[in-house]
């Protein structure tokens, strides 16, 4: 069944430094490998976009993780996260779902990006699925509807939690909190205890936690599509 399905698309922050210290952040590895190993597994098709396209700058480096080192040991994977989409470019009605990445670069330039307002907007409306992990949900911060309304809105909601921003050290560094801001935007949010798995399904509207729930998120994005079509 899963061969009727659009294909999902992964959007990756392009923003390389944590505020004025300059050190250097980008998409978390994990965030994307996790949930791709669990589309390819379920032969859902997959694009690459970023704010800018190209290859984007990852944190999150950690080839111990089996699953990133098969990915960046891969000739194909590398080659196509040299190459990803500018979001602002791609059609919106090619996809099922939008799916954000998270690392803490997602946090300086998803939330203001209108092709991030846009592309979710017109995905969602149009009865597609949008997900996201850890930091990836600052994409969903300013994403209104047509009717004016936040997406997330009223809507049961998991991201990066105060708590884990304060345990990293980047309460001061990062522009806004992303718990708090999303509960300012009328979120549910369900925060679980730092660094463990926190997947939260609300209707076509996923969201995970931390890295620790990114497989979590790829498995009930799959399932949701796997099940509409």
């Amino acid at each position: 069944m899963s061969n009727a399905i659009q294909p999902i698309l992964i959007v990756m922050t392009s923003h390389g430094t944590k505020g004025e210290g300059g050190d250097p952040t980008g998409f978390f590895l994990s965030e994307v490998t996790h949930p791709l190993a669990v589309f390819e597994a379920a032969g859902i098709p997959v694009d690459f976009a970023s704010i800018q396209g190209g290859e984007p700058p990852v944190d999150g480096f950690d080839l111990e993780d089996e699953t990133n080192a098969r990915y960046w040991n891969d000739a194909d994977f590398r080659e196509r996260l040299r190459h990803t989409k500018v979001l602002a470019e791609i059609d919106p009605a090619n996809y099922s779902t939008i799916f954000f990445a998270g690392g803490h670069g997602a946090v300086w330039d998803f939330p203001d990006s209108t092709a991030v307002h846009d592309k979710t907007r017109a995905i969602w409306e149009r009865g597609g699925v949008v997900g996201a992990v850890c930091h990836g949900p600052a994409a969903l911060v300013n994403v209104t509807l047509s009717d004016g309304t936040h997406l997330v809105a009223g809507r049961d909601v998991a991201a990066f939690t105060d708590a884990e921003e304060e345990a990293v050290g980047l309460t001061d560094v990062v522009p806004f909190l992303l718990e708090s801001t999303l509960a300012e935007r009328g979120a549910k949010l369900h925060p679980a205890a730092d660094w463990t798995a926190q997947v939260i399904t609300d209707g076509r509207l996923v969201t995970g936690q931390n890295p620790q729930s990114a497989t979590g998120v790829g498995e009930a994005l799959r399932d949701l599509l796997v099940s509409s079509s």
